[in-house]
């Protein structure tokens, strides 16, 4: 865990909680500098399809937002930034908005095959897309190329690994298939064998036929 994700989340109403439960407080002090991303977190970002965004609106609700789009959207553009396209949705525009007037953000990013989670602070800021057209191109994938609306940019504060417990693996289709097709090209080499072994004469006998390939009288 990078030390800043506590220092920024320990309020005193925690402490007075893990007073109360664990009859003693752990209080975090922060460090000056902002946490970097190492080169473990950024494989793990790259490997990503998706995530979780939680922004605040101006009346003072949470607001958390799945995100999803090609392997490796969300893309490390240094160990202390992070950027994604963001493209047209339900045009609701909430996290738009609320960073708007709070730029403090939370990702949770998911790996259910490893049971493994990664959470992030930040501070992100909105930028239309047409304003900085080399940085769309470099934040868009093929896939959405000529279809971001804007971009997103996220100054990476803090993060922190979480346990594995209480994960469920879920693997999604493209996972299923590749997991399956060992299993699948098994199933076809036997079933080769199995035809090979069976020969000619097997299917020749048919039904009807007894061992020594002699008619039988039905009934």
């Amino acid at each position: 865990m990078a030390r800043n994700y506590l220092a920024h989340l320990t309020s005193p109403a925690v402490l007075e909680a893990q007073r109360h439960y664990y009859g003693a407080a752990q209080p975090v002090a922060a460090d000056p500098a902002e946490d970097a991303l190492t080169p473990e977190e950024v494989d793990f970002i790259a490997r990503r399809d998706s995530f979780y965004l939680a922004t605040s609106s101006a009346s003072g609700w949470p607001y958390v937002q799945h995100r999803g789009g090609p392997m490796g959207f969300l893309c490390v553009l240094d160990p202390k930034r992070l950027g994604f396209a963001d493209v047209r949705g339900n045009r609701q525009m909430l996290s738009t908005g609320n960073l708007a007037t709070d730029n403090r953000v939370s990702l949770f990013l998911m790996d259910y095959v490893r049971r493994e989670r990664l959470k992030i602070l930040g501070r992100a800021r909105s930028l239309d897309a047409r304003d900085d057209p080399d940085l769309a191109d470099r934040l868009t994938s093929v896939e959405w190329k000529g279809k971001a609306e804007r971009l997103v940019l996220i100054d990476v504060v803090s993060y922190d690994w979480n346990c594995p417990k209480f994960i469920t693996p879920r693997y999604t289709v493209a996972e299923v298939e590749e997991y399956a097709a060992p299993l699948r090209a098994r199933i076809a080499e036997l079933e080769r064998q199995l035809a090979e072994a069976r020969g000619p004469r097997s299917e020749a006998r048919g039904l009807g036929s007894d061992d020594r390939g002699q008619r039988t009288e039905a009934g």
